[in-house]
């Protein structure tokens, strides 16, 4: 369906040139707010919706603009086609967009290609600094469609020299007050989590420095590739501020001593002390760095999800147990494998000198 905008200028609706017309096909959708993967709460399908599959529109404000001149209220869902830059679904009230102005640029952004979720920190003028604006963005491009066959992998990397240099330091000073500063470590907390509580696999490209919870950014990924000019820290000692919640991560990543040397004296180690340590899974040249983890990401792509789920669920489920736990857990989780449509097929496959024809059926 073609809306029209009588009167409206190309200018006005914010678009280079042309005519004001936005394609697409609109459905209204009554019914309460539901929520999206991973218990993330979602704007979208309250009653009064708009929600647009568009097919080509060159500004998503201009089509927010257009409904809302022909009547539409409440929040509005625009879904772009399957090359377009992820988040896929802009809302007129998106929770990302909170802690932002509306004319500022959106702090991640994220493509996805062939199972592969490329998700980069956007922000390199401000050493793509874990602000608010950018933690809610990074939560919202990690759970997008988290359930979905198509998506078997995710990488987080960063623009410019930094990875991260942590929280906004702005964001934490007396004037912001207690209960701004407990939301900012509460939904840090959260995106670490959703790492790690994560359906698939999820690898950190570094190329340069990460620290404070650009740091814990780092440990709280499923695997961690870097460049050789990498180096990571938990300096917030030496400003008076600990670095207590990126310890957690750290913790879970290297040795208690390690870790503690680290966050004690706020002093950098190399990529090859953290790759010694366990903090990273790699370290390859700089040049090397992209290919090496695509290498990666697309051996992960090439397998079945859920058995890959399974596994990763497994792994950190058992990981804080005592050995005969443990060992119950897995042997259960074994048993469920070979309950699953593709644990028959690659078997099967095995012992027919094939390759399995994976279904990404979850049962």
């Amino acid at each position: 369906m073609d809306w029209a905008w009588p009167g409206a200028s190309p200018r006005s609706l914010g678009l280079s040139g042309g005519s004001v017309r936005v394609s697409a096909t609109v459905e209204f959708r009554p019914g309460p707010a539901h929520s999206s993967a991973l218990g993330a709460p979602s704007t979208c399908g309250r009653p009064g919706s708009a929600i647009l599959r568009l097919l080509a529109i060159p500004n998503a404000m201009a089509a927010v603009a257009v409904l809302r001149a022909f009547g539409a209220r409440g929040p509005i869902c625009l879904w772009r086609g399957p090359w377009a830059q992820l988040p896929a679904r802009f809302c007129s009230r998106d929770p990302a967009g909170a802690g932002r102005r509306e004319s500022e640029p959106r702090p991640t952004s994220a493509r996805q290609l062939d199972g592969i979720r490329n998700i980069v920190l956007s922000n390199p003028k401000k050493r793509n600094a874990l602000s608010l604006a950018m933690l809610k963005s990074l939560q919202s491009d990690i759970l997008h469609d988290a359930d979905s066959n198509d998506l078997k992998v995710i990488i987080i990397s960063a623009e410019g020299p930094v990875f991260s240099s942590g929280h906004d330091l702005k964001e934490l000073t007396e004037e912001q007050g207690r209960d701004y500063h407990a939301e900012v470590f509460r939904t840090c907390s959260k995106v670490m989590m959703h790492i790690r509580n994560h359906p698939v696999p999820v690898i950190a490209m570094v190329n340069g420095l990460a620290t404070a919870a650009g740091c814990q950014l780092v440990a709280s990924c499923d695997i961690a590739v870097a460049s050789d000019k990498s180096s990571f820290a938990t300096p917030g000692v030496n400003i008076g501020l600990f670095c207590s919640t990126p310890g957690v991560a750290l913790a879970r990543a290297v040795p208690r001593k390690v870790a503690l040397e680290m966050l004690f004296t706020g002093e950098p180690i190399s990529a090859q002390e953290a790759l010694l340590h366990g903090l990273l899974s790699k370290v390859v040249p700089e040049a090397e760095l992209q290919e090496e983890t695509m290498r990666i990401a697309r051996k992960i792509a090439s397998l079945s999800r859920p058995v890959v789920s399974l596994g990763k669920a497994t792994f950190y489920k058992q990981l804080p147990q005592d050995l005969g736990t443990a060992y119950y857990l897995t042997s259960q989780a074994m048993v469920d494998n070979l309950a699953l449509r593709d644990g028959q097929e690659g078997i099967t496959a095995f012992l027919q000198k094939r390759k399995p024809v994976w279904s990404h059926e979850p049962a």
